[in-house]
């Protein structure tokens, strides 16, 4: 049986961080896992400048409410559907995602969680497993499960080299000339014909 794992932001979703980065008019916040290879560093520096702006958890929930899927994510998960079992391998945080996953008709989602001070304030984070998209890949594997990943950044790399086959989607010009030998896909039609031939 075959089983397919897929990221969620900038595959199924917007960029959460560049869409608050949008609404609040601080640029610094763009910077995300397709630009930095170290989620750690990356994680830092956002709850640094969150501090900084006096920014809080629901400040970011807010934005999120009104962020949609990327168009054509739905008719693609409706025709993955059809033929396959999904789960989304995330390194986002629960207390982001769950108005997306209402949106996407409630996918099974790893992901990982934040710890918020009493005053709303994100002090950091908690992580399911470090480089857990790739753990979660090797744990399916040993189920006798034959995986297809797909991601857009440097965080799917592993996900998507462990698995049985994968590509990348829409990533960045910079990832594609790091890792040239990864098959790299633009459209969710190209996508879909990469896992129907996997």
């Amino acid at each position: 049986m075959k089983i397919i794992c897929l990221d969620l932001e900038g595959v199924l979703v917007p960029e959460i961080w560049i869409a608050f980065s949008e609404v609040t008019g601080i640029p610094e916040f763009r910077r995300t896992t397709r630009d930095e290879s170290d989620y750690h560093k990356l994680m830092k520096y956002r709850i640094d400048l969150l501090n900084k702006h006096n920014l809080k958890l629901v400040d970011i929930q807010n934005v999120i409410q009104k962020i949609e899927p990327l168009e054509g994510a739905m008719d693609f998960l409706a025709s993955l559907r059809k033929t396959s079992q999904f789960i989304i391998l995330s390194d986002t945080f629960e207390e982001f995602a769950m108005p997306l996953l209402a949106k996407l008709a409630h996918p099974l989602l790893f992901c990982n969680s934040l710890k918020i001070s009493p005053e709303g304030m994100v002090s950091g984070y908690e992580i399911r497993k470090e480089n857990g998209k790739m753990h979660a890949v090797l744990a399916l594997k040993g189920l006798n499960f034959r995986v297809f990943s797909a991601g857009d950044s440097y965080n799917d790399l592993d996900m998507i080299k462990e698995s049985d086959s994968g590509c990348l989607f829409r990533a960045p010009g910079t990832i594609k000339a790091e890792y040239p030998l990864l098959p790299s896909v633009e459209t969710y039609e190209e996508l879909l014909l990469k896992i129907r031939e996997f």
